[in-house]
């Protein structure tokens, strides 16, 4: 049987100090094949390969996050280009992208930041994890010059903003979100969403779905994810897995 692979995890987190190799241990009784551990600086970067070495079914990205944007400089992005090249388990640049909820780095640095690891997912032939929050215009404008391949990650927005950055060949990653009494446009978009097109992701630490909602998130609460999405498609939880690892692995280009 297919297992579950979540596309976007941060077990670097000091959230699971205490008892990380317990959880990732025992991830595949919970039903769990493969996670991706996503970057979001340069040292939990790091952390993230580091990871994907000591675990067979973790894979990492590195990237830096809009709310680490004041960070950039062209030496990072030089030092993220050569983590990916020295690590076959790198499999995607960011999390990067877009965050004017916060507004942790002034709009313009974050565009810059967003605009460098556009360019350096290209050059690597790397997809590219992006994240946007409230920053949508701005996003869609510099993905208008990608010609990549990526996730738009945690994805809740409109119908209407899924439809354009399909076109661009892009997945959509839901999580937890869906479950959640007040998610509409969440549930909308999982509707509209083509399910080759469709990723399974926790964001653990966060985003507990219900009814755990509240807690630390692990992988292994996906399955409420899970079958929230595959009632709303009006398949089979089992086939969803199937389709979404699939979806997955085609996507970060991992043969297993």
């Amino acid at each position: 049987m297919e297992l579950i692979f979540d596309s976007h995890a941060h077990y670097d987190s000091d959230d699971f100090d205490d008892d990380r190799h317990q959880v990732l241990s025992g991830l595949r009784d919970r039903g769990v094949g493969t996670v991706l551990n996503c970057g979001s600086n340069l040292t939990n970067s790091k952390e993230s390969i580091t990871l994907a070495i000591a675990y067979d079914f973790i894979y990492a990205s590195v990237g830096l996050h809009p709310h680490e944007a004041d960070s950039m400089s062209s030496k990072l992005i030089s030092e993220l280009e050569q983590l990916a090249k020295s690590n076959p388990k790198v499999v995607a640049i960011g999390e990067c992208g877009l965050d004017y909820h916060y507004d942790f780095a002034p709009h313009s640095i974050q565009r810059d930041a967003f605009k460098a690891q556009l360019d350096l997912a290209e050059k690597l032939d790397l997809p590219v994890i992006i994240h946007n929050r409230e920053a949508t215009a701005d996003t869609l404008d510099l993905l208008e010059t990608y010609h990549g391949q990526g996730v738009v990650h945690c994805f809740s927005g409109s119908v209407e903003t899924m439809s354009t950055m399909l076109k661009k060949g892009l997945y959509i990653g839901f999580t937890g979100i869906v479950t959640f009494k007040n998610a509409r446009r969440a549930v909308e978009a999982v509707q509209a969403c083509p399910l080759d097109r469709l990723l399974v992701e926790t964001d653990a630490p966060y985003m507990a779905p219900e009814p755990l909602r509240g807690r630390r998130c692990d992988s292994g609460m996906l399955a409420y994810t899970v079958a929230c999405i595959a009632d709303i498609k009006g398949i089979s939880p089992a086939k969803l897995i199937s389709i979404t690892a699939e979806n997955a692995r085609r996507l970060f280009k991992i043969k297993q």
